[in-house]
């Protein structure tokens, strides 16, 4: 079986600001994505993995790790993976870049 896959563009690199979340939405999906000072973008789920939720656009960018906002858990921007002495996972996203576009892929 053949698997499709979905380039989504979503946001003009420039336009993204260094250690400053961004939000999107594909479908019902919430999406965060974030620029780190390496240049790199990284998009994971916009919801904290704590039971009680919150938004990680909102977090402080450190590296390569959002702090959750509310919680202040801080989460890998990488696998998506809460550091201990938390647990959790948000989910993430694959991300291209083609010239000046960001694209998440499906």
């Amino acid at each position: 079986m053949l698997q499709t896959i979905t380039r989504i563009p979503v946001a003009n690199y420039s336009n993204i600001k260094v250690r400053s979340g961004y939000s999107l939405k594909i479908d019902d999906t919430e999406i965060a994505l974030f620029k780190v000072t390496s240049g790199e973008v990284y998009a994971i789920e916009n919801r904290s993995p704590h039971p009680k939720g919150g938004v990680l656009s909102e977090g402080l960018v450190s590296g390569e790790y959002v702090y959750c906002p509310v919680y202040d858990w801080k989460i890998s921007l990488k696998d998506g993976k809460v550091q201990a002495p938390d647990e959790g996972q948000v989910r993430t996203f694959k991300v291209e870049l083609a010239e000046d576009i960001v694209f998440i892929v499906r």
